[in-house]
């Protein structure tokens, strides 16, 4: 008797920021591509997100597929956001664009691109 188990992903893509993710992807020429989202030392709170479009995603990555759209996030990063939910938002107050939604972060800055965990 075997017994499965449900894996959560690092991160889960909302149907909103897919959609986007792939329109994006098209209009750039490279549909098969993923957002790569990474964690750097940077920013008011310690930590900053980046993201960019990245054509090589390794067997060392993890991968979220959505709706044919993907989100890669390295191993270095993964402890930052496990658990974080990627959205996109049409307005902010710098402009639209996808967003992190991290339940590791024990604050933000003002602009919600940088982070500090516990």
């Amino acid at each position: 008797m075997t017994q499965e188990t449900a894996v959560r992903p690092i991160v889960e893509l909302t149907e909103r920021a897919a959609g986007e993710l792939k329109l994006y992807l098209e209009k750039q020429g490279k549909p098969q591509a993923a957002l790569r989202i990474f964690v750097t030392a940077g920013g008011c709170s310690g930590l900053s997100y980046g993201m960019v479009v990245d054509d090589k995603v390794t067997d060392d990555d993890f991968v979220i597929s959505v709706n044919g759209a993907r989100v890669a996030v390295d191993r270095s990063s993964a402890p930052f956001i496990a658990g974080s939910t990627v959205d996109y938002k049409a307005e902010k107050l710098m402009g639209g664009g996808f967003v992190v939604t991290n339940p590791n972060a024990v604050s933000t800055c003002g602009c919600g691109e940088s982070f500090k965990t516990a």
